[in-house]
């Protein structure tokens, strides 16, 4: 389903605005790839004074970006009083025009709290002025969603080379080319300061902890690490603070592992990600922002795929499926799934690490044997055999391969 064939989109002032706000609070994944949406905005409204709402994680890296003059991080206040005062305030500040990216129940309720005259509102909240007309939005992949965002917000694509849209085929590919000249490519951004003098690859274990089926098994990462350390690429193990002793795990039993888990923010993942080989991990946010550093990677997905759903569905990047709404796109993404990760070998993330053709040649994984036939005694050897669980691989749809 979509917005009515007939839909003509209200027109977008453009470069006649001087108040626009950007709303994206969150979370780290999502935010990464909205990068190119903020990008048309800015290039949209070149002339305004343009302020983003967000949260705390993403305060610093906003400020640092060149889409935003103001970044105001209490969007997501914890009482009822704090959001009272976050619409209040929201009033007061005469905006003309509202780019609501994070669109949930939260942001339509700073909608309807806006009394009075309503700024110009781009989001799917009933009443506003660009309304995103499409029901079935939560069933697109995030780019697709954004896009068709910001078409029923009066903007479409361009010609190449044109800031204020986007190239069709090319979704709104997001972009940290920007972090190394907002600072001058510092000595803490080179991949020397954390002691790495030849080729490395990133491994990202972990998720968040609410999200434990997204963690693929600690030892097979332990040997992908033995894997790439042979092959003389460096095993660089990323993670946020609160992700334990995930890198520690590792280099325990890879001695020639750098554990880099808690000592990297969102700057210096970008810029390790830009002269990183590969960037191996699951569906978590800093696969996204080494895709949006368009780092050749393999990502890690459980993800259904039942012969009902073959037989309803004509591929698995569906955006009913968890893939079709969330993979990675950037750089070149191989997406290995299986129903749950344990079903995806080490010998699978290897195979799609060879094939994105960015590994030595000597490095070529050579396939497992099959296991022994053992034989099953005789009142067992008529039983039927479950078969084991299997991985499938999938280029991610919008990859710059």
């Amino acid at each position: 389903m979509s917005a009515p064939p007939d839909y003509i989109p209200p027109p977008n002032p453009g470069d006649t605005l001087r108040r626009v706000l950007v709303i994206k609070l969150g979370a780290m994944g999502d935010f990464m790839q909205a990068l190119g949406a903020f990008r048309v905005v800015r290039a949209t409204h070149p002339s305004a004074r343009i302020t983003l709402l967000t949260t705390p994680p993403y305060e610093a890296f906003a400020k640092a970006c060149p889409y935003f003059d103001i970044v105001e991080a209490d969007g997501r206040p914890k009482d009822l009083k704090g959001k009272a005062d976050l619409i209040r305030r929201l009033r007061s500040a005469g905006y003309d025009m509202v780019y609501d990216f994070q669109n949930n129940d939260r942001t339509t309720q700073y909608f309807m709290g806006l009394s009075g005259k309503k700024p110009l509102w781009s989001g799917h909240a009933k009443g506003a002025s660009h309304q995103h007309m499409n029901p079935d939005r939560g069933n697109m992949h995030n780019f697709d969603r954004l896009a068709e965002q910001l078409r029923h917000a009066g903007l479409g694509p361009k010609p190449p080379g044109d800031p204020s849209g986007w190239v069709i085929g090319q979704d709104l590919m997001p972009s940290v080319d920007w972090v190394r000249p907002a600072f001058r490519d510092p000595p803490r951004f080179q991949p020397a300061f954390f002691g790495l003098n030849g080729k490395y690859a990133l491994l990202i274990p972990g998720s968040s902890a609410e999200h434990p089926e997204k963690r693929w098994p600690m030892d097979r990462f332990v040997k992908l690490a033995n894997w790439l350390a042979d092959g003389g690429i460096t095993p660089v193990v990323l993670g946020g603070k609160d992700e334990g002793d995930i890198g520690a795990q590792i280099i325990r039993k890879e001695s020639r592992a750098k554990n880099l888990v808690g000592r990297t923010d969102l700057f210096q993942l970008a810029t390790l990600a830009q002269r990183a080989e590969i960037a191996i991990g699951g569906d978590t946010g800093p696969m996204h922002l080494a895709a949006a550093a368009r780092t050749p990677g393999v990502c890690l997905f459980a993800q259904d795929w039942t012969e009902s759903m073959a037989q309803e569905m004509r591929t698995v990047w569906d955006p009913h499926t968890r893939l079709g709404r969330a993979a990675p796109r950037g750089g070149p993404m191989m997406i290995v799934y299986a129903a749950a990760l344990e079903g995806i070998s080490v010998d699978d993330v290897k195979q799609a690490a060879f094939r994105l053709g960015v590994l030595p040649d000597e490095m070529k994984p050579v396939p497992a044997p099959p296991p022994e036939e053992v034989a099953a005694p005789e009142d067992e050897a008529s039983l039927p055999q479950e078969p084991g669980p299997g991985a499938e691989q999938a280029l991610a749809s919008g990859s710059d391969s």
